[in-house]
């Protein structure tokens, strides 16, 4: 769950400090900094015009900035960090649920994009797209020197357009080059059977907006079908869960099943 925690409290973190930066009125009320504090920011403003004339290369100056903020919130704790407009929006189209794509969960390894799994009923799971496909390029543009987000960013798009992915598999020694047309995928937060006729097993996979009334419909489906009387408990499966929406986590953890116990 860090990843997802760690964005949630780098957008609060972020936004209360953007917050800071624009009340003024509320800082010039606040206690005068010491004058240590004013020494180190006399220090950081020398560092950045010197980084900014003297480096070898002209340097992207919000980038500069933007590494100073998330340097300092991360100072703080191993879960904070600063937020980017573009990574916020990231986020809220994640924990939305719904986003135009092509239906594969990635991460990064070796500098390049390595398939986790396909979401089923997808364009990418109907391509025969595995688990441990290694991709190498996108629309025939390089993965190699790309973040995790940026390479996401490429396979999601309008719903209709399409994208080329070139793979590489263990078992294949030519690249497989695969086109996919991008579709409206839905992640299903809950997913849930009945173990050994009486037990309800919920696998919940992130905390999107639609996770605590997903896991409410599971718990009544699950019900319906073994009856209260048969019902003995639950097993909430939250292995690799990513996290998410702190409400959500909170709505879920306070649902108190219909029938049986949380195990």
């Amino acid at each position: 769950m860090k990843r997802r925690l760690l964005f949630s409290l780098g957008t609060l973190a972020g936004a209360g400090l953007a917050a800071l930066v624009a009340q003024t009125g509320v800082l010039s009320r606040a206690a005068a900094a010491p004058s240590e504090t004013y020494r180190q920011l006399g220090l950081f403003g020398d560092v950045f015009d010197k980084v900014r004339t003297d480096y070898v290369e002209p340097p992207n100056e919000a980038k500069l900035i933007e590494g100073a903020l998330n340097g300092m919130l991360t100072a703080l704790d191993p879960h904070s960090s600063y937020m980017s407009p573009n990574e916020f929006r990231d986020m809220q189209v994640e924990t939305q649920g719904e986003f135009g794509g092509i239906g594969i969960e990635v991460t990064m390894e070796d500098g390049l994009v390595k398939v986790v799994a396909p979401v089923d009923e997808t364009p990418a799971a109907r391509a025969g797209i595995l688990a441990n496909d290694i991709i190498t390029q996108i629309d025939d543009d390089r993965v190699q020197g790309l973040t995790l987000n940026q390479a996401v960013d490429k396979m999601r798009g309008p719903v209709n357009s399409s994208v080329k992915l070139t793979i590489r598999r263990k078992d294949k020694k030519e690249p497989i080059e695969v086109k996919l047309t991008r579709e409206t995928i839905r992640i299903r937060p809950v997913r849930a059977r009945t173990e050994g006729g009486d037990i309800g097993y919920l696998r919940i996979t992130q905390f999107n907006e639609q996770t605590y009334e997903a896991l409410r419909t599971a718990i009544e489906k699950i019900v319906s079908e073994l009856g209260q009387d048969k019902l003995k408990g639950y097993v909430i499966d939250l292995r690799n869960n990513p996290g998410g929406l702190l409400d959500q986590a909170i709505d879920v953890a306070l649902l108190q099943p219909m029938r049986g116990s949380w195990r």
